[in-house]
């Protein structure tokens, strides 16, 4: 007993402290972002980011609004088709597949979760984008960008979902099978709501990832700075937008990306509050 008690007095600091530094590394990289762009964001003229006509850094034109609206719509398309794919990815592997075959699935879904993204892209590149292509040119596109970050945060929902289904207590289906219960009803009365925190988790890391991905969009999004009318016209994100000019760029131009990145910390953070009200709303 002496021992469990030191066991907890040692293990509390040490959790507090992991906890500190987890909040002070956001802070710190936040506060980098805020340092680096201040020279814009002091400049009187704030509202070039959107009124300015297009992206031309060399003629001091900051636009901003096309390519976070590329994004968005990236972001959320993906999330569109991956999120009912990896929810019945989760339910077919807890409730559904036999023990043989669902750890056979749950492998293949975690080799997918570990293929780089460079290698999505290069396979979006030389195999996607040609058949979009004959579809409808050019190719290199929205619609590949979203195909290609379905693909890579459809594992992160499907896993995520099936921890949190897998952690649901045995009991309550026990007592809903006592209540007459279908499967389909114990799924949807029982287990999605009991897991249904962590289902949001997962969805809102996937939404961090698809929003922060670089090089599988830069390889197939065609990376042209406007407004898509449609899905298959080329798009750029703002994370692409980093990567394709920061080796060049100076002053203000360099200042100007990084709030490029600024914007995209805040938008995950928009994220998380909005999983953390809607958990609260749940609670209520």
């Amino acid at each position: 007993m002496f021992r469990l008690i030191l066991n907890d007095r040692l293990l509390i600091p040490v959790l507090r402290i992991c906890a500190i530094i987890s909040a002070l590394v956001v802070l710190l990289i936040l506060a980098f972002l805020l340092f680096e762009s201040w020279p814009v964001l002091m400049q009187p003229s704030l509202t070039r980011f959107v009124t300015s006509a297009s992206w031309h850094p060399l003629e001091g034109a900051y636009n901003l609004m096309p390519m976070l609206a590329g994004t968005l719509l990236a972001s959320m398309g993906a999330l569109l088709l991956a999120v009912p794919l990896g929810m019945a990815s989760a339910l077919f592997i807890v409730f559904y597949a036999p023990p043989y075959l669902a750890t056979l699935y749950k492998r293949l879904i975690e080799l997918l979760a570990g293929i780089p993204s460079v290698v999505f892209g290069f396979w979006g590149l030389t195999t996607l984008v040609p058949l979009i292509n004959q579809w409808h040119p050019p190719g290199a596109s929205l619609l590949a960008g979203m195909l290609v970050l379905t693909l890579m945060v459809l594992p992160l929902i499907a896993l995520t979902a099936y921890t949190a289904l897998a952690a649901v207590p045995d009991e309550l289906f026990r007592n809903a099978a006592a209540l007459g219960l279908s499967r389909w009803g114990m799924i949807r009365g029982v287990a999605l709501p009991a897991a249904s925190a962590g289902i949001t988790a997962g969805i809102i890391l996937a939404a961090a990832r698809a929003l922060g991905e670089t090089m599988a969009v830069l390889m197939v999004a065609g990376n042209v700075v406007q407004y898509p009318e449609t899905v298959f016209d080329p798009i750029r994100t703002l994370a692409a937008n980093i990567a394709l000019e920061m080796a060049y760029a100076m002053g203000d131009h360099r200042a100007v990306l990084f709030v490029s990145g600024l914007l995209l910390l805040l938008l995950v953070m928009v994220l998380s509050s909005i999983a953390g009200f809607l958990e609260k709303q749940r609670c209520v």
